[in-house]
């Protein structure tokens, strides 16, 4: 190879570099983990490395001026940015559940620090979180994400940038989070739901009673109960989720 070609080569593996690391260092899927900021670097560059090698780009573009190849840096982070939105839309289903029946069983007044985010987040959110990454792994949609990946590069080279972005993907894809969170927690939800509805009825009838000491306990107990009840059905939803981070990055990229 000639210095020119080298050159290409180089900047082909930056640009797959940058689409990554829009998509890794904003998924929440690699920020359970305390990783250091080097070792993560280091990670996305060999694997940039090995796609470049692997998948091949039909045409490598080579860029005469910073400036030109600084635009083509950009396009490459709006992609990954993209990309990552699947997977941050997908995983907020669990969050955004979390956060309606914590709401309703009262663990809306405590928070947890989401180690993803580092911020507060509702604490069965964040536990339904942590359960989908875990799941996530074990169903092995870590290779399903190499090869979305793949295809990205494939139908995406790198340098090339997207023709046209289609919001109405992007906009159904942040419904499908209120839509199957809604789903996710509807047994625990309409549960509490009538719970809620016969407790006003006994403060009616009883009211030397204190109902919120009363309620507190009981819908706490009555929501974990049903919630665990209904994990052993939501492998269904699950698959469901999971499949709608890669059809919308078939029809984003596409």
């Amino acid at each position: 190879m000639d210095l020119r070609t080298d050159l290409i080569l180089l900047t082909t593996i930056l640009l797959v570099f940058t689409r990554l690391s829009a998509l890794f260092l904003l998924t929440p899927l690699f920020s359970l983990a305390p990783v250091p900021a080097r070792i993560r670097v280091l990670v996305l560059l060999a694997l940039a490395t090995v796609l470049v090698a692997v998948v091949p780009p039909a045409v490598m573009v080579s860029y005469p001026t910073i400036p030109a190849l600084a635009g083509a840096m950009l396009s490459e982070l709006v992609i990954g940015a993209l990309m990552a939105f699947g997977l941050f839309a997908a995983f907020g289903v669990f969050l955004f559940g979390g956060r309606i029946i914590d709401f309703q069983m009262g663990f809306g007044v405590a928070k947890l620090i989401d180690p993803a985010t580092n911020s507060q987040s509702p604490m069965l959110g964040t536990a339904l979180n942590i359960m989908a990454v875990a799941t996530f792994f074990l169903l092995d949609g870590h290779h399903l994400l190499m090869r979305g990946i793949v295809y990205s590069l494939e139908v995406l080279p790198p340098g090339r940038g997207l023709s046209q972005m289609s919001l109405g993907s992007i906009v159904a894809q942040f419904g499908l989070m209120f839509s199957y969170g809604l789903a996710l927690v509807a047994p625990v939800s309409f549960t509490l739901l009538l719970l809620d509805v016969g407790l006003a009825v006994a403060a009616r009838t009883m009211p030397q009673v204190n109902m919120f000491i009363v309620s507190l306990p009981l819908k706490i107990l009555v929501g974990l109960t049903v919630l665990a009840l209904s994990l052993n059905y939501l492998a269904p939803l699950l698959e469901k989720v999971f499949a709608s981070i890669f059809i919308y990055w078939e029809v984003v990229l596409g």
